[in-house]
């Protein structure tokens, strides 16, 4: 018989909960929203912004919760809806689960940061090290104060790995993160421009990002991209702390990961790369530079933990993008076919590029054209006009044939480009619909970007829609 993530008895003792009601002899998981709440779990009752997760307890009793843990002052009211754990605060008590998982755990631990690609980079590092073993990883983007110890309280006990994405919009929130998980490796990706308007300068983002070492087990890897212009800030952060080493990966010299060739392909990466002065060829499952680039902070925490890089090669060419994260797709459009690109889970200036430069890459079909539909990239407080004018010239440099524009900071991206490049500009994205869909012809490669709070995805949708109707006719 599998064994429990927790018995009833385990986490009130980790909590120092109160019980009301028998405590359960066994949890199966961690729950703090009923919608995807499974029988067996500990259903946290979170209070939000919006909701408060007091409200749902009886709901996650009827959809077969094992307990529920709530705050003292919803106790009575909830008493006889089932075995409740009685704490003064359900945030903190959680965080102390958390911490109790770290404590019990024998897996080595990865913690990931970085302006750009901390989740893409977060699956790609469950992919490899669920080749050596049981790997545990964050779900999504669940990488925020209550995100990671809610990942941390769900790490079976039995997990050989763990990776934790770590996220911040502010100086001071990656630090607690961090000493909760207490990794073995660290990883930053990159710092870019991410987040400005909460920094004075980039500089300070890098200061932020560097606080995930503040968490590092003595020993530990610190693993830099050696490209980015902060490495040598990052470097300090990372030597200050219990690092035993610093790893630097990238494509300049001196990079103890280095990539000496990139190969784009359709449906591919292809990176020549040297570890340690030892060769390593691999193909990645997706395409991209950026995705080749943080490749080798993987390969190189995989070294650190003294893996199999055969091994992890290999997986590497099962990669697949995550959602609104690169997914492409083909769809019959009018009488012959597009390629739809979802880069909608968000965006920022480095990544927009990216994305340019990946569609600037990838062929199109006969009479096609490459077509990028940008949304606002938020938070970049009073430099936001000045970076969205900037994309110009990644339009031009990758050959991006038309643009269109969704949202007010996205307006300078189209009054900056040659007419011939304008595709069409909206307020919003549900108002630019039209012009996308009757602008598309066969050969298009059409590739969909913005901030998660300009909703792309609504463009994603309304294509899809079209491309249906275009099915439907060619088979009727």
């Amino acid at each position: 018989m599998i064994s429990p993530l927790w018995t009833g008895p385990e986490a009130l003792e980790a909590m120092a909960a109160r019980a009301v009601g028998e405590p359960p002899s066994r949890i199966d998981g961690v729950s703090i929203d009923t919608r995807t709440l499974r029988p067996g779990d500990l259903f946290v009752a979170l209070r939000g912004e919006a909701r408060d997760g007091h409200d749902f307890v009886h709901a996650a009793f009827e959809k077969g919760a094992a307990a529920a843990l709530v705050a003292a002052d919803r106790a009575e009211d909830l008493a006889g809806a089932g075995p409740l754990f009685v704490v003064e605060d359900t945030l903190h008590a959680m965080e102390a689960l958390g911490r109790a998982a770290r404590e019990r755990s024998v897996a080595r631990i990865i913690a990931i940061t970085g302006s750009v690609g901390k989740t893409g980079s977060k699956e790609a590092m469950r992919l490899l090290l669920s080749r050596e073993g049981l790997t545990h990883a964050s779900v999504a983007s669940y990488n925020n104060h209550w995100g990671v110890p809610l990942t941390l309280a769900r790490m079976p006990r039995e997990a050989r790995f763990g990776v934790f994405e770590i996220g911040m919009n502010h100086s001071g929130e990656i630090a607690p993160l961090t000493r909760m998980v207490r990794p073995h490796v660290a990883i930053v990706t990159t710092v870019e421009a991410v987040h400005i308007e909460h920094f004075r300068s980039v500089s300070g983002i890098a200061d932020a990002k560097g606080e995930i070492f503040l968490g590092l087990e003595p020993g530990g890897a610190a693993v830099l991209n050696s490209d980015n212009p902060h490495f040598e800030r990052l470097k300090a952060h990372a030597l200050a702390s219990n690092a035993g080493r610093v790893v630097s990966f990238g494509e300049g010299e001196g990079a103890d990961v280095r990539a000496e060739r990139i190969i784009l392909r359709q449906d591919m990466t292809i990176v020549d790369a040297r570890v340690f002065g030892e060769s390593l060829t691999y193909r990645i499952g997706m395409i991209g530079r950026h995705v080749a680039i943080n490749s080798l902070g993987l390969i190189a925490a995989v070294k650190a933990l003294g893996l199999d890089l055969a091994v992890a090669a290999l997986a590497l060419g099962d990669m697949t993008p995550p959602t609104g994260r690169g997914a492409r797709e083909s769809l019959a459009y009018g009488a012959g076919s597009i390629t739809l690109v979802d880069e909608t889970y968000n965006a920022n200036p480095a990544s927009v590029r990216a994305a340019l430069e990946t569609l600037g890459q990838t062929e199109i079909g006969f009479r096609g054209r490459r077509v990028a539909v940008l949304g606002d990239m938020l938070e970049l407080g009073d430099d936001g006009p000045r970076l969205h004018a900037e994309l110009a010239a990644s339009v031009m440099a990758n050959g991006v044939d038309l643009v269109f524009g969704a949202g007010p900071l996205m307006k300078n991206l189209i009054s900056a480009l040659p007419p011939e490049r304008r595709g069409g500009y909206a307020k919003a994205a549900d108002a630019l619909e039209p012009a996308v869909v009757s602008a598309l012809r066969p050969g298009d490669v059409v590739m969909v970007k913005g901030s998660r709070g300009v909703r792309m995805e609504t463009v994603i949708a309304a294509v899809r829609r079209r491309a249906s109707v275009s099915r439907g006719r060619q088979e009727g």
